[in-house]
């Protein structure tokens, strides 16, 4: 892949969602610039098109000329929401994963981290412009974990479980959840086996969220992986015919059913603290008495 300079060129792209608040996205490009990166911003707010960042047909444009720039070496989507879907199909992946580009983003990007996995290219899944940069308080932890794994070629995620001493290694990938179960059975999917699979959402009640992870294992694919780590899964709200059923009591079925650990804790998801994670990276997962580390090893 191509090599990430000391002041690497940065590319925000609007493949998704379009933002909420234009004077913040300015905001955000001001603190990359500060960050030391040479920012090039794809994102028009006169293209908005309905609740998109411009219409499908520009916003491929723009993922393929922010691919095709040589001044550019990472990519990064300005928001996540909802709009990648429509996009795939019309999409240059192999254009993308030969690029030498690192592609940057979560939730709805989660679908070109799968592009990637599939062509054996890494790629990160870490902050995207909005709310990260464009806060007024930005986390420092956020921003120091996207710094640290762009400049490395290995990167290391700390967190607390309460999961029983594990120790093992596989392929780190995952995302979405639910962006990961709209993806199987279909053109975008990546078969990965012997895997270390992280997962997150928002605003999925557990059923749901339990409704998804039993797709993924009826698909076939929870049973092929080392292990899953789960990210934050938060916004929902139980209702009283709940009756006792919640995320710890999903958690509990979860584990009753697949024969690999299920560890939670990571600091990553829709959360203003979170973590980077290298997708497609070389992976040690190691706990020992409550304590998580998630090492990372790759290049780009």
């Amino acid at each position: 892949m191509q090599e990430i300079k000391e002041q690497p060129g940065i590319a925000v792209v609007a493949p998704s969602g379009a933002p909420l608040d234009d004077v913040a996205v300015e905001r955000g490009l001001a603190l990359l610039a500060e960050q030391g990166f040479k920012v090039h911003s794809y994102y028009q707010p006169a293209q908005k098109f309905q609740r998109f960042g411009a219409t499908d047909v520009e916003r491929v444009q723009q993922m393929h000329e922010a691919a095709q720039n040589p001044d550019v070496q990472i990519v990064m989507a300005l928001r996540g929401s909802y709009g990648m879907s429509r996009l795939m199909p019309h999409l240059d992946l192999d254009l993308l994963a030969h690029s030498g580009k690192c592609f940057v983003g979560y939730s709805d990007f989660t679908l070109i981290h799968l592009a990637m996995l599939a062509r054996n290219r890494n790629s990160l899944a870490g902050p995207m412009l909005c709310d990260d940069f464009t806060r007024e308080q930005p986390c420092d932890y956020t921003l120091a974990q996207f710094k640290a794994s762009i400049s490395n070629t290995s990167h290391t995620v700390e967190f607390q479980t309460t999961h029983e001493d594990v120790a093992l290694n596989g392929r780190l990938w995952g995302g979405n959840l639910a962006m990961l179960t709209h993806a199987v059975g279909t053109p975008f999917w990546a078969e990965v086996q012997d895997g270390i699979l992280f997962l997150e959402d928002i605003g999925e009640h557990p059923y749901r969220i339990e409704r998804m992870l039993l797709q993924l294992h009826f698909a076939g694919v929870l049973n092929k992986q080392k292990a899953i780590i789960l990210g934050n899964f938060s916004a929902y709200k139980l209702a009283p015919h709940d009756n006792g059923y919640d995320f710890d009591a999903m958690l509990a079925y979860l584990r009753s059913i697949i024969d690999i650990p299920v560890i939670t804790g990571l600091p990553f998801g829709h959360i203003r603290t979170r973590a980077s994670l290298v997708v497609g990276s070389d992976a040690e997962l190691t706990v020992t008495a409550g304590a998580a580390r998630l090492d990372m090893r790759y290049s780009w």
